[in-house]
């Protein structure tokens, strides 16, 4: 089998490749950069662009595409100046790439998200529900991906993942450690309620999934039942070791961000179990591995 991987530059592409290779698979992973240091054969790829994407995956010629490229920084997805940059690498660029799949006869996996809701009420939202209300521009170009992918192809698979972290870029764990170093005392909001995915994680489901050929909606985050992430900053702050104040506040009172955000990211990830795939392990042990990765564990 021979994979091809997007975005291999960020926190997910990047464990993808190392999963791929650690289980001997053929991968060839891609990114927006001319070079990327990595040990792993690379294309450059501007997914935006149909040619190159239609070169590019013609020539690997793969059996699976995992596309874990995207535009994820998602309050600067609102400013006017990034709008359409963003609409064309989550919306057109999938499309692009879901095109050639179906010509190439490749099965393609969709890396997705929680934001293609609403966020409303407390009912952990099902994989296969289609009731799309995206509350800010990145859920909405997320959305048109899935329809993309979903329209275009009969082997797919569309994941939708939450509040990640992985070794290879910014995230919340990063932040919170990162203001720890001058700040004494936080605010952190407690009533947008969710799980963590780590990458490292997702990676080894993704693997298993791209493997079988039980297509479909999944959802995919960490074990350990549902938190704010003000419960997520005072786990990192206990497991590190940190003395900080954890201050909870609303939403409303944190008021600093553009986009607005789902208050209800409760994933339901039951499919996974029913479809003989082995769930995501503990987020608290998921936080644990990682502080220890990244060597600031308590």
């Amino acid at each position: 089998m021979k994979v091809f991987v997007t975005g291999v530059g960020g926190q997910l592409g990047h464990d993808v490749m190392d999963e791929l290779a650690g289980r001997g698979i053929e991968a060839v992973g891609s990114d927006i950069h001319e070079t990327l240091d990595t040990p792993y054969a690379y294309r450059q790829l501007d997914i935006t662009d149909p040619d190159a994407v239609r070169r590019v995956l013609t020539d690997v010629s793969p059996d699976a595409v995992i596309h874990c490229a995207a535009w994820t920084a998602v309050d600067a997805a609102e400013d006017e100046a990034n709008r359409e940059k963003v609409h064309l690498i989550n919306a057109v660029g999938t499309e692009n790439i879901a095109r050639v799949c179906k010509d190439l006869d490749s099965v393609m996996m969709y890396i997705s998200t929680d934001y293609v809701f609403d966020g409303q009420g407390s009912d952990p939202w099902q994989p296969d529900c289609m009731d799309y209300a995206p509350l800010n521009h990145y859920g909405q170009t997320k959305m048109e991906g899935e329809l993309a992918v979903s329209s275009i192809l009969e082997r797919y698979f569309i994941v939708r993942i939450a509040w990640v972290f992985g070794a290879n870029g910014n995230n919340f764990i990063k932040t919170m450690l990162r203001l720890s170093e001058t700040h004494n005392e936080l605010r952190v909001v407690d009533d947008q309620i969710g799980t963590p995915t780590y990458t490292l994680d997702l990676a080894r489901l993704l693997v298993d999934m791209i493997l079988s050929n039980r297509y479909g909606y999944y959802h995919a985050t960490n074990e350990g039942g549902y938190i704010s992430w003000y419960d997520f900053a005072v786990e990192i702050f206990r497991q590190a070791g940190r003395d900080v104040k954890v201050i909870p506040v609303s939403t409303a009172e944190y008021g600093l961000s553009k986009a607005k955000r789902p208050f209800n990211s409760r994933l339901d990830k039951s499919k996974l179990v029913k479809n003989g795939f082995t769930p995501l392990p503990d987020w608290k042990d998921a936080l644990k591995r990682y502080l220890i990765g990244l060597g600031k564990e308590g």
